[in-house]
Protein backbone atom coordinates (compact mmCIF):
# COMPACT_ATOMS: atom_id res chain seq x y z
CA UNK A 1 0.00 0.00 0.00
CA UNK A 2 0.93 3.02 -0.89
CA UNK A 3 0.64 6.79 0.16
CA UNK A 4 1.52 10.28 -0.43
CA UNK A 5 1.73 13.06 1.07
CA UNK A 6 2.27 17.20 0.58
CA UNK A 7 4.03 18.18 3.85
CA UNK A 8 4.35 21.86 4.79
CA UNK A 9 6.33 22.87 8.12
CA UNK A 10 5.14 21.79 11.44
CA UNK A 11 3.25 25.10 12.91
CA UNK A 12 3.84 27.06 9.64
CA UNK A 13 -0.26 27.64 9.33
CA UNK A 14 0.65 27.07 5.48
CA UNK A 15 -1.11 24.30 3.68
CA UNK A 16 0.78 24.86 0.47
CA UNK A 17 2.69 21.74 -0.60
CA UNK A 18 6.45 21.63 -0.06
CA UNK A 19 7.59 18.17 -0.92
CA UNK A 20 5.98 15.03 -2.00
CA UNK A 21 7.13 11.75 -0.98
CA UNK A 22 5.61 8.26 -1.56
CA UNK A 23 5.78 5.33 1.33
CA UNK A 24 4.96 2.11 0.33
CA UNK A 25 4.33 -0.31 3.09
CA UNK A 26 5.09 -3.63 3.59
CA UNK A 27 2.65 -6.75 4.45
CA UNK A 28 0.18 -6.57 7.18
CA UNK A 29 -0.08 -9.59 9.39
CA UNK A 30 -3.60 -9.81 11.25
CA UNK A 31 -3.90 -11.66 14.86
CA UNK A 32 -7.89 -13.16 14.80
CA UNK A 33 -9.53 -13.20 18.23
CA UNK A 34 -10.28 -16.38 19.57
CA UNK A 35 -12.97 -15.51 21.29
CA UNK A 36 -15.65 -12.54 21.51
CA UNK A 37 -14.12 -9.68 19.12
CA UNK A 38 -14.15 -6.81 22.07
CA UNK A 39 -11.01 -4.89 19.96
CA UNK A 40 -8.77 -4.25 17.49
CA UNK A 41 -5.37 -2.69 18.21
CA UNK A 42 -2.76 -1.58 16.02
CA UNK A 43 0.78 -2.61 16.68
CA UNK A 44 4.01 -1.63 15.43
CA UNK A 45 7.13 -3.00 15.10
CA UNK A 46 10.86 -1.34 15.67
CA UNK A 47 13.20 -0.53 13.66
CA UNK A 48 14.57 -3.35 10.77
CA UNK A 49 11.97 -5.36 12.02
CA UNK A 50 8.58 -6.71 10.79
CA UNK A 51 4.74 -7.04 11.16
CA UNK A 52 5.12 -10.90 10.85
CA UNK A 53 7.75 -10.90 14.26
CA UNK A 54 4.97 -8.68 16.07
CA UNK A 55 2.18 -10.69 15.30
CA UNK A 56 4.34 -13.62 16.36
CA UNK A 57 4.71 -11.89 19.56
CA UNK A 58 1.00 -11.11 20.34
CA UNK A 59 -0.35 -14.16 19.63
CA UNK A 60 1.30 -15.72 22.98
CA UNK A 61 -0.56 -13.21 25.02
CA UNK A 62 -3.83 -14.40 26.87
CA UNK A 63 -6.11 -11.66 25.01
CA UNK A 64 -8.34 -13.91 23.32
CA UNK A 65 -10.83 -11.07 22.45
CA UNK A 66 -8.74 -8.60 21.02
CA UNK A 67 -7.82 -8.63 17.08
CA UNK A 68 -4.25 -7.41 16.11
CA UNK A 69 -3.23 -5.67 12.93
CA UNK A 70 0.63 -5.74 12.96
CA UNK A 71 1.68 -3.54 8.97
CA UNK A 72 4.92 -3.40 7.85
CA UNK A 73 6.45 -0.23 8.08
CA UNK A 74 7.73 1.16 4.30
CA UNK A 75 11.59 0.01 3.50
CA UNK A 76 13.53 3.70 3.36
CA UNK A 77 17.42 5.13 3.57
CA UNK A 78 17.74 5.70 7.60
CA UNK A 79 20.31 8.48 8.81
CA UNK A 80 20.81 6.55 12.05
CA UNK A 81 22.32 3.72 9.79
CA UNK A 82 24.28 6.21 7.77
CA UNK A 83 21.43 5.75 5.23
CA UNK A 84 21.05 2.22 5.03
CA UNK A 85 17.61 1.08 3.70
CA UNK A 86 15.15 -0.91 6.70
CA UNK A 87 11.81 -0.73 7.26
CA UNK A 88 11.15 2.34 9.40
CA UNK A 89 8.80 4.44 9.88
CA UNK A 90 9.80 7.48 10.00
CA UNK A 91 13.86 8.54 9.19
CA UNK A 92 15.78 9.72 12.34
CA UNK A 93 19.34 10.51 12.94
CA UNK A 94 20.12 8.87 16.01
CA UNK A 95 19.06 5.96 18.05
CA UNK A 96 20.35 6.85 21.22
CA UNK A 97 20.06 10.63 20.84
CA UNK A 98 16.59 10.83 18.83
CA UNK A 99 14.47 10.98 22.28
CA UNK A 100 16.74 13.89 22.89
CA UNK A 101 16.88 15.72 19.88
CA UNK A 102 13.00 14.79 19.13
CA UNK A 103 12.38 16.92 22.70
CA UNK A 104 13.23 19.88 21.08
CA UNK A 105 11.60 19.33 17.83
CA UNK A 106 14.94 19.21 15.27
CA UNK A 107 15.28 15.94 14.60
CA UNK A 108 11.27 14.41 13.57
CA UNK A 109 10.33 12.81 10.05
CA UNK A 110 6.73 15.19 10.46
CA UNK A 111 6.36 14.09 6.76
CA UNK A 112 7.04 10.20 7.82
CA UNK A 113 5.37 10.64 11.06
CA UNK A 114 2.27 11.35 9.39
CA UNK A 115 1.91 8.89 6.64
CA UNK A 116 2.77 6.53 9.29
CA UNK A 117 0.19 7.47 11.28
CA UNK A 118 -2.42 7.79 8.77
CA UNK A 119 -1.76 4.65 7.57
CA UNK A 120 -2.40 3.35 11.39
CA UNK A 121 -6.02 5.19 11.40
CA UNK A 122 -7.08 4.06 8.19
CA UNK A 123 -6.01 0.51 9.35
CA UNK A 124 -8.62 0.88 12.23
CA UNK A 125 -11.29 2.94 10.48
CA UNK A 126 -12.90 0.27 8.82
CA UNK A 127 -13.62 -2.01 12.00
CA UNK A 128 -17.02 -2.04 13.35
CA UNK A 129 -18.34 0.74 15.65
CA UNK A 130 -19.32 -1.79 18.79
CA UNK A 131 -15.35 -2.79 18.65
CA UNK A 132 -12.83 -0.32 20.65
CA UNK A 133 -9.68 0.42 19.12
CA UNK A 134 -5.91 1.06 20.39
CA UNK A 135 -2.49 1.90 18.72
CA UNK A 136 0.64 -0.03 20.49
CA UNK A 137 3.95 -0.45 19.44
CA UNK A 138 7.78 -0.97 20.34
CA UNK A 139 10.66 1.51 20.41
CA UNK A 140 9.90 3.37 17.04
CA UNK A 141 6.68 1.87 16.70
CA UNK A 142 5.93 2.99 19.82
CA UNK A 143 7.03 6.74 19.10
CA UNK A 144 4.44 6.55 16.15
CA UNK A 145 1.81 5.06 18.47
CA UNK A 146 2.74 7.86 20.96
CA UNK A 147 2.38 10.14 18.12
CA UNK A 148 -0.46 9.39 16.97
CA UNK A 149 -1.79 9.84 20.75
CA UNK A 150 -1.02 13.68 20.21
CA UNK A 151 -3.14 14.10 16.88
CA UNK A 152 -6.01 12.02 18.34
CA UNK A 153 -6.21 14.95 21.08
CA UNK A 154 -5.50 17.62 18.37
CA UNK A 155 -7.24 16.81 15.77
CA UNK A 156 -5.27 16.90 12.97
CA UNK A 157 -1.48 15.91 11.63
CA UNK A 158 1.47 17.92 12.29
CA UNK A 159 0.82 19.39 8.95
CA UNK A 160 -2.75 19.95 9.36
CA UNK A 161 -4.92 17.99 7.98
CA UNK A 162 -7.31 16.68 9.82
CA UNK A 163 -7.17 13.34 11.78
CA UNK A 164 -9.59 10.72 11.04
CA UNK A 165 -10.29 8.45 14.31
CA UNK A 166 -12.51 9.84 16.66
CA UNK A 167 -13.32 6.44 19.02
CA UNK A 168 -9.51 5.64 20.00
CA UNK A 169 -9.29 4.49 23.40
CA UNK A 170 -6.25 2.91 24.40
CA UNK A 171 -2.46 3.16 23.35
CA UNK A 172 0.77 1.80 24.24
CA UNK A 173 4.23 2.50 24.11
CA UNK A 174 6.84 0.17 25.03
CA UNK A 175 10.94 1.16 25.36
CA UNK A 176 9.71 4.29 23.50
CA UNK A 177 9.66 7.91 23.23
CA UNK A 178 7.26 11.09 22.29
CA UNK A 179 8.32 12.65 18.97
CA UNK A 180 8.86 16.34 19.30
CA UNK A 181 7.59 16.01 22.96
CA UNK A 182 7.50 19.73 24.06
CA UNK A 183 6.46 20.32 20.20
CA UNK A 184 3.17 18.85 20.60
CA UNK A 185 2.72 19.78 24.35
CA UNK A 186 2.84 23.11 23.02
CA UNK A 187 0.53 22.54 19.99
CA UNK A 188 -2.21 21.42 22.62
CA UNK A 189 -1.53 24.48 25.00
CA UNK A 190 -1.69 27.17 22.65
CA UNK A 191 -4.47 26.17 19.96
CA UNK A 192 -5.83 29.67 19.32
CA UNK A 193 -9.55 28.45 18.63
CA UNK A 194 -11.19 27.76 22.03
CA UNK A 195 -13.91 25.07 21.05
CA UNK A 196 -10.88 23.20 18.99
CA UNK A 197 -8.75 23.79 22.68
CA UNK A 198 -11.74 22.18 25.15
CA UNK A 199 -12.18 19.55 22.41
CA UNK A 200 -8.33 18.89 22.74
CA UNK A 201 -8.12 18.79 26.53
CA UNK A 202 -10.92 16.86 26.57
CA UNK A 203 -9.58 13.71 24.45
CA UNK A 204 -6.23 13.84 25.86
CA UNK A 205 -7.62 13.92 29.65
CA UNK A 206 -9.50 10.97 28.94
CA UNK A 207 -7.12 9.05 26.41
CA UNK A 208 -5.79 5.78 28.32
CA UNK A 209 -2.31 5.64 27.86
CA UNK A 210 0.35 2.87 29.16
CA UNK A 211 4.24 3.26 28.63
CA UNK A 212 6.91 1.01 29.47
CA UNK A 213 10.61 1.29 29.49
CA UNK A 214 13.53 -0.91 30.99
CA UNK A 215 16.57 1.54 33.37
CA UNK A 216 19.23 -0.27 31.51
CA UNK A 217 18.06 0.23 28.12
CA UNK A 218 20.96 1.70 26.22
CA UNK A 219 19.05 2.15 22.34
CA UNK A 220 16.42 4.39 23.57
CA UNK A 221 17.62 5.28 27.10
CA UNK A 222 15.46 5.56 30.02
CA UNK A 223 15.20 8.83 30.86
CA UNK A 224 13.94 9.45 27.15
CA UNK A 225 10.84 7.28 28.22
CA UNK A 226 10.16 9.13 31.56
CA UNK A 227 10.78 12.49 30.38
CA UNK A 228 7.70 11.34 27.15
CA UNK A 229 6.06 10.06 30.00
CA UNK A 230 6.04 14.26 31.77
CA UNK A 231 5.52 15.48 27.82
CA UNK A 232 2.38 13.99 27.57
CA UNK A 233 1.48 14.79 31.14
CA UNK A 234 1.95 18.43 30.79
CA UNK A 235 0.32 18.42 27.37
CA UNK A 236 -2.88 17.43 28.87
CA UNK A 237 -3.11 13.69 29.23
CA UNK A 238 -4.14 12.80 32.63
CA UNK A 239 -5.09 8.73 31.96
CA UNK A 240 -1.24 7.60 32.05
CA UNK A 241 0.65 4.41 33.37
CA UNK A 242 4.36 4.46 33.58
CA UNK A 243 6.14 0.94 34.03
CA UNK A 244 9.67 0.56 34.50
CA UNK A 245 12.04 -2.31 34.44
CA UNK A 246 14.97 -3.03 36.60
CA UNK A 247 18.13 -3.90 34.67
CA UNK A 248 16.22 -4.70 31.41
CA UNK A 249 17.49 -3.24 28.80
CA UNK A 250 15.76 -2.67 25.19
CA UNK A 251 13.81 -5.58 24.76
CA UNK A 252 10.26 -7.13 25.98
CA UNK A 253 10.52 -9.85 28.91
CA UNK A 254 7.36 -11.92 29.77
CA UNK A 255 6.61 -9.83 33.23
CA UNK A 256 6.11 -6.23 30.76
CA UNK A 257 3.66 -8.37 28.21
CA UNK A 258 2.05 -9.59 31.28
CA UNK A 259 1.55 -6.16 32.56
CA UNK A 260 0.41 -4.96 29.27
CA UNK A 261 -2.10 -7.83 29.21
CA UNK A 262 -3.46 -6.96 32.58
CA UNK A 263 -3.66 -3.26 31.45
CA UNK A 264 -5.56 -3.96 28.10
CA UNK A 265 -8.04 -6.26 29.99
CA UNK A 266 -8.78 -3.75 32.51
CA UNK A 267 -8.52 -0.44 30.45
CA UNK A 268 -11.17 -2.11 27.78
CA UNK A 269 -13.27 -4.08 30.65
CA UNK A 270 -12.56 -7.29 28.31
CA UNK A 271 -14.72 -10.65 29.14
CA UNK A 272 -12.24 -13.71 30.02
Amino acid sequence: MSYAQHSPPLGSGSKTPTSRRTFEFGKTHVVRPKGKHQATIVWLHGLGDNGLSSSQLLESLRLPNIKWICPTAPIRPVKTLGGFSCTSWFDMREVSSSSSSSENGGNDDWEGLDASASHIANLLSTEPTHVKVGIGGFSMGGAVAAYSATCYAMGSFSNGMPYPLSNLTSVLALSSWLPGGPTCRTLLRNNNNNVNTIHAKTRAASLPIFLAHGIADDVVLYKYGHQSAHSLYSAGFRSITFKSYDGIGHYTIPTEMDDVANWLNSNLGLEG
